[in-house]
């Protein structure tokens, strides 16, 4: 099979990380190039890994089966609809853009075209979220907690985009529920963006969800916890620990998962190439892209809502 040749857009904190992680895959892929508008800082890691760099990333139409797109979210919706438009596989960083009617046009034109559209949620590639599914079965109240010290990037959206919109996502694709309602409330403490915010979501299913984000906390913290009748999972995303309590008779069991780590970002970036190649659908596609990111904006806009009423 040839490999496929690919181009990383975007080459700050995120986009390297992602290159680094296609480097290591260059078995089944081909770094066609690289493409940043600051040249300082794409040109070392295109001498470090021996690829050409792009100012323009429209010279790259032709020359790539797929794109990886690490640029901050007001420019998702350009790149990434140039570069399907192009015939061309994409992967973009979460969010997938800024509003629903960008995203449901990204998903048209990529299903139009029979080609793959992956958005990194990375969370939905955690070995310990992944050892939780099997016993998930009817949550009946989910909490969430995401803590992040300050990033000094992404910036450019706040912390529900950022951060909340992971779980959001995570979620979503447990309950599988119509949502009955919303509340929210946050506040912006070093930015114009909300910094820190708390949701509840309740589900038709009775299920609840709180969720809890914030990048102005010195602790880093990704931790969900999962009740069910006469069960309780906690996980740890940062340490992919997961631990599963249950009720027997009168007595409480504690039991470990196991458990084989393995790199998110490697298993996320290599399913986006699974799917190139066995012509199969993204576990995080346009659809559930865009129903995370519709959550989160009407989150955002509760939060803001309230704020101007301050």
């Amino acid at each position: 099979m040839p490999k496929i040749k690919v181009a990383v857009i975007g080459t700050g904190h995120l986009g390297s990380k992602h290159l680094k992680v296609f480097n290591e895959l260059k078995p089944r892929v081909e770094i066609a190039g690289i493409c940043d508008l600051n040249e300082a800082t794409a040109m070392p890691l295109a001498n470090q890994y021996g690829v050409t760099y792009y100012r323009d990333y429209r010279e790259l139409a032709g020359k790539v089966d797929a794109v990886n797109i690490c640029v901050p979210t007001e420019s998702h919706f350009k790149l990434a609809k140039f570069f399907l438009e192009n015939n061309t596989h994409t992967f973009i960083e979460k969010p997938i853009t800024n509003t629903i009617e960008e995203a449901v046009k990204l998903t048209n034109i990529a299903a139009k075209s029979k080609l793959k559209l992956q958005v990194g949620h990375i969370e939905r590639f955690n070995s310990a979220f992944q050892s939780i599914l099997h016993f998930t079965q009817k949550p009946l109240f989910i909490e969430c907690h995401r803590l992040n010290q300050f990033p000094n990037r992404s910036l450019d959206i706040g912390v529900v985009m950022d951060l909340m919109i992971h779980d959001i996502d995570i979620i979503l694709g447990l309950i599988r529920s119509p949502i009955k309602s919303i509340d929210a409330i946050g506040v912006n403490v070093l930015t114009s963006k909300e910094d820190i915010a708390s949701a509840r979501i309740t589900f038709k299913t009775g299920c609840v969800c709180n969720l809890t984000a914030s990048r102005v906390s010195d602790d880093v913290m990704r931790k969900i916890r999962i009740f069910q009748k006469d069960t309780y999972i906690s996980l740890d995303y940062v340490k992919q620990e997961a631990f599963i309590y249950r009720k027997k008779q009168q007595l409480i069991s504690k039991h470990a998962l196991p458990i084989e780590k393995h790199e998110p970002l490697k298993k996320e970036i290599e399913h986006f190439i699974d799917c190139i190649e066995k012509d199969q659908n993204p576990l995080i596609s346009g659809k559930e892209a865009k129903e995370a990111l519709d959550v989160a904006l009407k989150i955002s806009r509760l939060i803001w809502n309230q704020l101007k009423k301050k």
